[in-house]
């Protein structure tokens, strides 16, 4: 609307001042030698705008006639810019759905109409790491490093190509290059630090995640726990070389981390050393609240030294009253509480705790059961039973860091390098698989199971108990294949004549069966061990008393002479010449005739 208005403004301004112009008197006279004009004011203003436009087109004329060539080639660079563009726009697009050959040919193309543009050196080194051809694409990402606009993109792509040869040191030190130019190169600090990490360096790795907070990567938060964990791992490490680092280091981490399970259980261990039972106790239950777990347990067992085995399952059990039925970590509190009365050999406690679980069992509770028959009864089948349920039974929670199991807590993944990687959990290997068991139960653990524990029966010494003597019947060897018929009916003439010969023991006091007996009796309902009638083993006979020595048919034998002395052996010589010429340093003397 403003610019209509403007421009009618300026119209009626025009019309106006060519009304002015039109209605001014007078004429304009021109000399110039014997020419002379006198045109009137508004033809000499009209001829004057005429003169105007015809300086104006020929100066435009002019200029467009000098600029011309730069403006060919000035277009034509931009044609072939843009041919460049197009070509690094559908070869990165061609190395994103995988094409090799179509990003090998917009590679060429790139190179040839835009051989300076970052994104075709881009192109190209993308394009040889599709190919698989690492040595051109090291060589590109060199040329790129070299760049002052594509340095830290050259460095990214040796970093990767140097992490691909297993080249670790080299990859460090191309991040270490990377964190002096940009210290907000987050690529460049992880690696760095997962490096120092796995060095031990722990005083560098906290230098670099004070440069993470300072280059605002981390929030501060994660800042905390991450330096916890750094200074966790710092006094695991001198807790055996230097005790007051190393709980220096603990007792700052425990502030930062407070729910970090190692940093209190190294903590807790500190103040308990130092008669700060509890204290030790809060640090503990203040872990355990977030995260129940085996180790805090057992710290806080034993962080009154001295005490005995009950007064351990009593401290057990208020922990593990800290949490709630209905939350995961209560199994971790029930089997720390079993542990604990196994110890204090309240067998009858721990098979309590453990009953709700025997049904579906993981590893832990089978062996824990395994270890309560042997330990209560010394029922060594029971046990062996539950530890073959172990073999199959769902894992348990372990330290677990992308797919990576550890026996214990470490500060970095292994695999990747990540910080506070590992996580109290149940790997996911073992997790429940729609699919049936791959080892069946066995008919040795259902019968051992399903059989009653034995019970020990004690007898007093006064009362000169005498077990009776029972004769088993001797077995009944198989025949042998070898025998003659002869010796075969001599043994079992001479077997039944030894049976018939031998009286039958009798015991010396008979003893009468106790309520233990009546009790055990079941047992015997479910064997142990099951005969097989299906494999159809031959009849057992009687073995002879005298085996008589048969040759076998193919049997060589044994040469009847003596042994032949290795002097004596001698080519085309007869068998008594060999025997009257001696061996050794006597038959060296008789051939010289001493």
């Amino acid at each position: 609307m403003l610019r209509i208005v403007l421009f009618l403004v300026l119209i009626a301004l025009a019309a106006a001042g060519a009304a002015w112009v039109a209605d001014q008197p007078g004429e304009v006279v021109m000399t110039w030698g014997g020419w002379r004009a006198s045109p009137t004011i508004p033809v000499f203003v009209l001829l004057l705008g005429l003169f105007a436009v015809a300086i104006v087109l020929l100066w435009s004329a002019l200029t467009a006639t000098w600029r011309l060539p730069g403006r060919m080639r000035r277009r034509r660079h931009e044609k072939r810019h843009a041919r460049g563009r197009h070509a690094i726009t559908h070869g990165l697009l061609a190395i994103g759905h995988g094409d090799t050959a179509l990003a090998r040919r917009h590679t060429e193309a790139a190179r040839r109409h835009a051989p300076n543009d970052p994104l075709a050196l881009l192109l190209h080194a993308q394009s040889a790491q599709l190919e698989g051809n690492r040595d051109e694409a090291q060589r590109v990402f060199r040329v790129m490093a070299e760049r002052e606009d594509t340095r830290l993109l050259g460095l990214r792509g040796l970093f990767i190509e140097a992490q691909r040869a297993d080249d670790a040191v080299g990859a460090v030190m191309i991040a270490e290059e990377a964190i002096k130019l940009s210290p907000s190169s987050t690529w460049a600090s992880h690696a760095v630090l997962g490096f120092r990490c796995a060095r031990g360096d722990w005083s560098g790795a906290l230098a670099i995640l004070d440069s993470n907070l300072s280059a605002g990567l981390i929030d501060k938060a994660a800042y905390r726990r991450q330096r916890g964990v750094l200074l966790t791992a710092r006094a695991l490490e001198l807790a055996t070389m230097d005790r007051d680092v190393a709980r220096e280091s603990v007792m700052e981490a425990i502030k930062l981390a407070p729910t970090l399970v190692p940093a209190a259980v190294l903590a807790a261990k500190f103040e308990s050393e130092a008669h700060q039972v509890r204290r030790a106790m809060k640090l503990v239950e203040a872990a355990w609240l977030a995260n129940p777990h085996p180790d805090l347990a057992d710290a806080y067992a034993h962080v009154k030294l001295g005490d005995s085995a009950r007064q351990r399952l009593q401290r057990v059990e208020t922990l593990a009253a800290k949490t709630a039925a209905d939350k995961p970590g209560h199994v971790e509190g029930q089997l720390a509480i079993a542990r604990a009365a196994i110890d204090a050999s309240e067998f009858a406690r721990a098979r309590a705790v453990l009953a709700p679980y025997v049904n579906d069992p993981t590893q832990r509770v089978a062996l824990l059961m395994a270890e309560i028959e042997r330990t209560e009864h010394g029922d060594g089948g029971r046990a062996r039973a539950w530890t073959l349920r172990a073999v199959r039974a769902r894992h348990d929670p372990v330290w677990t860091a992308d797919g990576y199991v550890s026996d214990r807590w470490r500060p970095v993944s292994p695999v990747t390098g990540r910080l506070d990687a590992f996580q109290w959990q149940t790997p996911v290997a073992s997790l429940p698989s729609d699919k049936g068991t791959t080892i069946e139960s066995s008919a040795f653990e259902e019968a051992m199971l399903a059989a009653p524990p034995p019970k020990r029966v004690t007898a007093a010494p006064s009362e000169g108990v005498v077990e009776p003597v029972v004769t088993a019947p001797a077995p009944v060897p198989a025949a042998q294949d070898n025998s003659p018929p002869e010796a075969k009916e001599t043994v079992k003439e001479t077997a039944a004549e030894t049976v018939k010969e031998e009286p039958p023991a009798t015991p010396a006091e008979p003893v009468k069966p106790g309520p233990e007996a009546a009790e055990s009796s079941p047992a015997a309902a479910t064997p142990v061990f099951r005969t097989r009638a299906d494999l159809g083993k031959p009849a057992p006979g009687p073995i002879p008393a005298v085996i008589p020595i048969v040759r076998a048919p193919d049997d060589p034998g044994i040469d009847d002479e003596g042994p032949s002395d290795e002097f004596t052996e001698q080519i085309g010589t007869s068998k008594a010449d060999a025997k009257a010429q001696a061996g050794g340093w006597r038959g060296f003397w008789s051939r010289w005739g001493a």
